[in-house]
């Protein structure tokens, strides 16, 4: 399973979520362009050491990204969908994409996934966190799919 990134915007959030893929055993996507220098320190400052031990593939934009996936399924995260991530079967290969801080995916990238999904929350919030959002849906599909590489 794969964590991708479009167009990140916060180093933080990108550090965040490659020390959870460190930790589940998932690779990480970023799809550029990126909101901040990739040698931006705030990015291993937020990874730590955990970087070293995630794989990490850069590419220059969301074409160059679905030119690698081959048939896995891409599953966007959106507020704007409507299924429940907790009402979905993952599988083991699902790429699980996540939008932009600011504005999220445009809705051409929306429609080349494979499927739409939300993170239920209280209706009086706009949003969670990109990497608590990542932790939540990762999470949960691996849970389903058992694919725990420990």
């Amino acid at each position: 399973m794969r964590i991708a990134l479009f167009e990140p915007e916060i180093a933080g959030n990108v550090g965040a979520v490659l020390r959870l893929g460190a930790c589940m055993g998932a690779a990480v996507d970023l799809i550029e362009p990126m909101g901040f220098e990739w040698d931006d320190r705030r990015v291993r400052r937020t990874a730590m050491d955990y970087i070293d031990h995630v794989a990490i593939a850069r590419h220059a934009g969301f074409d160059a990204f679905r030119a690698t996936i081959g048939p896995r399924r891409l599953i966007l995260f959106t507020t704007k969908a409507t299924q429940s991530a907790y009402d979905f079967q993952f599988m083991p290969d699902d790429i699980l994409l996540f939008g932009k801080e600011s504005a999220g995916v445009p809705s051409a990238i929306a429609d080349a996934s494979d499927a739409r999904l939300r993170i239920p929350m209280r209706p009086q919030v706009r949003s969670m966190n990109l990497a608590t959002s990542a932790a939540l849906a990762l999470g949960e599909a691996l849970r389903q799919v058992a694919s725990l590489p420990w």
